[in-house]
């Protein structure tokens, strides 16, 4: 893959260095010459375009992917499905992978590993939300940043992988270890199988080792399978109760004994933060040696110390009267009139035909749905054209996946009747800008040529190609011919005061004229806009001619701001996690214990390139939130002309109080 080094993808992204390598693509680290930033982008190997099928599935997963937008998911900048390349543009992470922070750490520290579970279930919470799931949950797929900022990466391509094949093989060392049982049988996989793969993480995290170890990925799917795990704390016994109680119940074969979903295991954890004592007391019980049952026990604190007289002595207990016998005995009937009742109800179920969690059956046809789910009737209720499936191909479901059903029962389908046709409108004399946006947004893939004509305004659509009227399907190609003007005719300079550098090139190669030398300037205005061009707008030049330009970055000169805050003089001696926002992004997280640290101090400073502290863009006006726990402890607005922080929220000192799960 060294054939890359040094070339510039579509005249943008410049080849720097191979940093990543993997079982179907190779990762590079880039530079954008339009953003002028470094961002990564990800090649896949030449063996994986020769498959139309696959061509279409992986152009599929990376729109639905690029739908996504979470501070601790990689985005996605960019595609490129090109039948010679194909590649993915992300932004560039400068950091470590977890895998590698658990092989320098050796053991994580339990708030460490509940700090970075935290951000990978947001992430997953959010993937989930959007109909995504990872399948390839690992700690190498995991970005760790200086600040203790998550980021999870490779979404989707990890998913076709398997989906070309159900056997396991050498290529499978890489996620072996984290595999659910369900996804080691080949079987459907939904949000819990990445909930177990959560699971598999903290207890490396906590233990230092993987769960389940062997010579080869099979062997290590077959105890993923069959083998129960050891308990984290014989391997640590540092780890807490509780939390050992979370990463087991993650981790439990059975999808519908683990969390359900990546807000329900949040909840425990936000629980076990407040109080580290806690003991969950999940049960999981064997009524007939097949079906599980689980069952949660309301006592979720540890036993409190017996009360004590004030000489020192127990509390002398009191005699039982003789309505308390009374009671005493209504009460032992009661249970046993209870037992003998779910004797015989849980007899009567036995009798009874078992349950079936239905799957996701959209994207299947009806043959392949009913295999799927031999002990369900697919029926057919509806045919209607979709947007994003071919024909014969299930579109909706009722009842929805996840839902529990008996057996034999109904299940309605809506099967798509084909793609919907998409008619091409009319753009003759529209400008580009609007034409292609307006095509762009029904699906269409949009190329353009130049021609020269004596009527269309430079910049305006001469035709299309297919013409208006024509029906396509979304993701055809249709062609835009732009006017360049008339031949030999002076080109009017366009106004590109306020554009960006892109729309600047576009405005300027549809008049045929180009973008002479670019400049980046101090300045009030907006970042990446353009705020000087050498030819004044309207005036007429002659084609070809290069119009220089002057680019705001967006800092008229280089200034900070500091909040210093001083601790009361009573404060405990005890650490607290503060977690700090800028312009809503998660900027970092400090731990300080006042009672060491009398002051809790931050500065902020601007700089050329636009953005507070290196790393979060400044805007028109700046919040700094302060956050302990999920709740807000200070928030302040940053003046960086003044030189000043005000006050918007003042810092809540009780409030801190209230966390000493640091102790």
């Amino acid at each position: 893959m060294d054939k890359y080094i040094g070339r510039k993808l579509e005249g943008r992204y410049e080849i720097q260095e191979l940093i990543g390598f993997g079982g179907m693509a190779v990762v590079f680290k880039a530079w954008d010459l339009l953003e002028r930033r470094y961002v990564a982008v990800k090649i896949l190997k030449d063996e994986y375009l020769q498959s139309e099928d696959f061509k279409r599935r992986f152009r599929n997963e990376s729109k639905a992917i690029a739908l996504l937008s979470h501070p601790n998911i990689v985005r996605v900048l960019d595609v490129n499905f090109d039948d010679h390349i194909q590649y993915i543009v992300m932004e560039y992470i400068d950091g470590i992978t977890l895998k590698e922070y658990i092989e320098q750490q050796k053991v994580v520290r339990w708030k460490e590993c509940i700090h970075f579970t935290i951000q990978i279930l947001r992430a997953l919470q959010h993937a989930h939300d959007n109909g995504i799931v990872h399948r390839d949950i690992k700690p190498q797929n995991v970005m760790l940043l200086e600040n203790g900022t998550i980021k999870v990466m490779d979404f989707g391509i990890a998913r076709f992988a398997r989906e070309t094949g159900k056997t396991m093989s050498d290529k499978a060392i890489g996620s072996v270890h984290y595999i659910s049982p369900e996804q080691a049988r080949g079987e459907a996989t939904d949000e819990k199988t990445d909930i177990y793969a959560v699971g598999v993480m903290m207890y490396e995290m906590l233990t230092g080792q993987v769960p389940f170890d062997g010579d080869t990925p099979v062997s290590i799917a077959i105890k993923q399978m069959q083998i129960e795990p050891r308990r984290p704390t014989s391997l640590n016994p540092e780890i807490p109760i509780g939390l050992e109680e979370i990463v087991l119940r993650a981790m439990q074969k059975d999808p519908q004994l683990r969390y359900l979903t990546a807000a329900e295991m949040l909840r425990d954890i936000d629980e076990f933060k407040h109080n580290p004592d806690v003991v969950f007391e999940y049960r999981y019980l064997n009524t007939d040696g097949s079906t599980k049952y689980f069952s949660k026990i309301d006592n979720r604190t540890r036993r409190q110390p017996e009360k004590r007289n004030e000489g020192g002595g127990a509390v002398a207990k009191k005699k039982t009267s003789y309505t308390m016998n009374i009671l005493a005995g209504v009460t032992a009937a009661c249970v046993i009139l209870a037992i003998v009742a779910l004797y015989f109800f849980f007899k009567a179920l036995d009798n009874r035909p078992g349950d079936v969690v239905l799957i996701n059956l959209v994207g299947m046809t009806v043959e392949e749905a009913q295999q799927k789910m031999p002990d369900v009737k697919i029926v057919k209720a509806a045919t209607e054209a979709s947007n994003e499936y071919g024909a014969n191909v299930i579109i909706e479901m009722s009842p929805d996946a996840g839902t529990t059903v008996r057996v034999d029962t109904e299940v309605q389908v809506t099967i798509s009747s084909g793609l919907k046709a998409i008619v091409v409108p009319e753009l003759e004399n529209e400008l580009l800008s609007t034409a292609k946006s307006k095509l762009e947004h029904m699906g269409l893939v949009v190329e353009t040529n130049k021609k020269t004509d004596d009527e269309i305004p430079a910049g305006n659509v001469i035709m299309s190609d297919p013409e208006a009227g024509a029906e396509l399907k979304k993701g055809d190609r249709i062609i835009l011919y732009v006017s360049m003007g008339a031949p030999d005719m002076p080109s009017i300079v366009p106004n590109l005061l306020g554009r960006t550098e892109v729309e600047a090139r576009g405005l300027l190669s549809n008049s045929g004229l180009r973008v002479g030398k670019v400049e980046s300037v101090n300045s009030n205005e907006t970042k990446g806009t353009i705020v000087f061009q050498s030819e004044d707008p309207d005036t007429r030049v002659n084609k070809g001619t290069s119009i220089d330009i002057q680019i705001s970055n967006g800092v008229p000169e280089r200034s900070s701001v500091e909040i210093n805050l001083k601790f009361p003089a009573d404060a405990d001696d005890i650490d607290y996690m503060f977690d700090i926002y800028i312009n809503d992004q998660f900027y970092e997280t400090r731990y300080i214990n006042p009672f060491i640290q009398e002051r809790l101090t931050f500065t902020f400073e601007t700089d050329e390139s636009g953005t507070i502290n290196g790393s979060v863009p400044r805007g028109e006006t700046n919040e700094v939130m302060i956050m302990v726990d999920s709740e807000i402890f200070a928030i302040y607005d940053l003046d960086f002309a003044a030189g000043t922080a005000n006050p918007v929220k003042s810092p809540d000192f009780e409030m801190v109080k209230r966390y000493n799960m640091f102790e």
